[in-house]
């Protein structure tokens, strides 16, 4: 089984985190002691992922010397740029990394590192030819990308007013979707997805029970509530 390659997106301002009176950048926002970036660069570990290639903006410079003496051992690039959306962010990421399937994070995708390391093992089963979504049924999002996943766990629908999950911030990216989304026009990454799925991209789902996107004062609440129920 080839070697994954990771990548992080973590150049969003946090901009609600902010208002609600958390000083430091996004990525260094803690859950129970632990900063949200540490968290993720954990769960790529747990997951037997050592080569990161991580997003952040310019006003959070800061993260990449702290990241860098927390995890010495570690291959773990950055690429500091304030970038317009989520999918320039994914761009940059892609166009960083190796040429392989590419596991990609959003820094604000918490969940537990066990959860984590059991989608990529379950995702890594797919064929290699497709993109494979982790998905939640744990709604947390004041605008969630909905999906609809069918009894074999292909994804039959991205997008939309309902569905039978939503996606989690978690993706395993296959070399033609990334690609795509080099030549892609959507905005956001959600329309990529979106757009991959109408154009008939091979697309699985893999199940995390518990995944909170940290957006909020209150989705911080949330995962540290979670947190207490084990790592």
């Amino acid at each position: 089984m080839s070697e994954l390659v990771g990548g992080i997106i973590a150049a969003g301002e946090g901009r609600r985190l902010r208002a609600a009176g958390f000083a430091a950048p996004k990525p260094l926002v803690e859950i129970n002691g632990v900063p949200l970036l540490e968290t993720v660069i954990r769960n790529f570990v747990a997951a037997s992922v050592r080569s990161i290639v991580a997003i952040v903006n310019a006003q959070e410079a800061q993260c990449v010397d702290w990241a860098r003496a927390r995890f010495p051992d570690l291959d773990l690039r950055f690429i500091v740029k304030t970038t317009p959306s989520s999918l320039a962010s994914f761009r940059e990421v892609v166009a960083a990394s190796p040429p392989a399937r590419l596991l990609v994070s959003t820094v604000d995708a918490w969940c537990r590192p066990r959860d984590f390391s059991a989608f990529v093992a379950a995702a890594r089963r797919r064929d290699a030819d497709a993109t494979v979504l982790a998905v939640t049924p744990l709604v947390a999002d004041e605008k969630p990308l909905w999906t609809r996943v069918g009894p074999d766990g292909r994804v039959e629908a991205v997008g939309g007013p309902t569905g039978t999950h939503v996606t989690a911030g978690i993706y395993l990216v296959s070399p033609a979707a990334r690609r795509r989304a080099l030549e892609s026009r959507d905005g956001r990454l959600r329309d990529f997805l979106t757009s991959l799925h109408v154009a008939g991209e091979p697309i699985w789902a893999e199940v995390i029970e518990t995944v909170v996107d940290v957006d909020r004062a209150e989705d911080v609440a949330l995962a540290e509530s979670l947190a207490g129920g084990g790592a």
